[in-house]
């Protein structure tokens, strides 16, 4: 047949609504997102809208799931990249991020999110938690893997929070890396004293590898993998 495909104009529609919604976020804020205005600018009737988002909060959901999947598709993994480096292009990914997308970055962390945003935004963890596990497996992560991933995770969307609500001449463009310095001096050890642990850091490493060490059972594994933690937990507290 050589009709148009229904399904596939409908996804061209819904995918140019999104993109418009999106540039309308960015240049003025959610209260520029209504179905009239988008509506407008797409050429679309707002009928359209409502048949395809339900309303205006299913389109700004729909842009929330847009900007998850744009953010994920750039944090894919370098497996042969440096781990430390590749922890902190991460962070400069992230950050920049937000700063180049504040109003995307402000709704993708404050919205309710749907069952589509949580699982890109589950996959974008997922590459954070892959990138502190190959710290871990290098020697170089002196807390759990856990650990790092929650103060990573909370420094580096706490300081785009707070760049985002300066005015760019008034901007402290020191905050990243000041912010990013501080993390590692917590979860890092020193490169030069990696191959000489501590206890917490070596409970780690080696917390890190038990997937790998096939000559204990599953429940042998589990068992030591809850004294590591409980180490690398005890070396930790004050």
């Amino acid at each position: 047949m050589n009709g148009a495909d229904p399904l596939s104009s409908r996804d061209r529609t819904r995918a140019q609504l999104v993109e418009v919604a999106a540039h309308l976020l960015a240049t003025g804020g959610p209260d520029a997102v209504t179905t009239r205005s988008v509506a407008l600018a797409a050429g679309v009737q707002a009928p359209a809208i409502y048949r395809l988002f339900g309303d205006k909060d299913g389109l700004l959901d729909a842009v929330v799931e847009h900007g998850f999947a744009s953010y994920v598709g750039r944090k894919q993994l370098d497996p042969d990249a440096d781990p430390v480096d590749s922890l902190h292009a991460g962070w400069e990914l992230h950050v920049g991020f937000g700063l180049s997308n504040p109003e995307l970055f402000r709704l993708m962390h404050t919205a309710l999110r749907t069952p589509e945003s949580r699982a890109a935004a589950a996959t974008g963890a997922g590459i954070l938690r892959a990138r502190v596990h190959r710290v871990a497996e290098a020697g170089r992560l002196r807390v759990t893997e856990r650990r790092a991933v929650d103060l990573i995770s909370a420094a580096g969307t706490g300081v785009v929070f707070t760049l985002i609500d300066q005015a760019e001449d008034e901007r402290d463009d020191t905050l990243a890396n000041t912010a990013w310095e501080s993390v590692c001096a917590v979860i890092l050890t020193d490169a030069s004293t990696a191959t000489i642990m501590g206890p917490a850091a070596a409970a780690v490493t080696l917390r890190a590898a038990l997937p790998n060490l096939l000559a204990l059972t599953a429940a042998e594994r589990a068992l030591l993998g809850d004294w590591l933690d409980r180490i690398a937990e005890f070396q930790r507290a004050p």
